[in-house]
């Protein structure tokens, strides 16, 4: 039994050997991926579609389900989001895209810091290819429609339309998660 024992201590250190897994490696950054112009113009009309980017700044398009035509995308929206920051609209991304190169939107939503309701944490999270698909599907549709209003401050009641988001406050208040 004592002879035995070396080699079934040899075969239970091979075998934890070849279980044990090599630790993850950290990737510092991938290289941008070589799209074409094509593949970034139809990531950017798919992007611009789930994002939500129409949701907001294009009128009527979350009330028809989406089925407004292409050429009143992104036009911004008199639709006012009304709350405790002011009155915010959204803004003619197709006239802003015009007045941006691309190396100047790459930067500008890298960093992007908006008012409310605007998700620009997703922006910003966005990769760089999808940021660059945005800018040449935006650029791609040209200028069209009108500036979005300016933004209102507190305290200010915006003309209709708008969404009136009140913050609960008091025991009514949503419990913190």
């Amino acid at each position: 039994m004592h002879s035995l024992r070396p080699v079934m201590l040899a075969a239970s250190m091979l075998a934890l050997a070849a279980c044990h897994s090599e630790a993850p490696r950290a990737v510092a950054s991938l290289p941008a991926t070589s799209l074409s112009d094509a593949d970034l113009l139809a990531r950017g009309d798919y992007l611009v579609r789930i994002a939500g980017c129409n949701d907001c700044h294009t009128p009527g398009y979350a009330e028809a389900g989406g089925k407004v035509a292409r050429d009143t995308w992104l036009v911004g929206s008199p639709m006012g989001f009304h709350g405790p920051w002011g009155t915010t609209y959204p803004s003619n991304l197709r006239l802003r895209m015009q007045q941006l190169t691309e190396a100047q939107w790459m930067e500008y939503s890298a960093n992007l810091r908006t008012r409310p309701i605007m998700p620009d944490f997703a922006v910003r999270d966005m990769s760089e290819d999808d940021r660059r698909a945005i800018y040449r599907f935006v650029r791609s549709l040209g200028a069209a429609g009108q500036p979005a209003p300016d933004a209102l401050p507190p305290g200010t009641t915006p003309p209709a339309p708008y969404f009136g988001m009140v913050l609960p406050a008091g025991p009514e208040a949503p419990a913190a998660k």
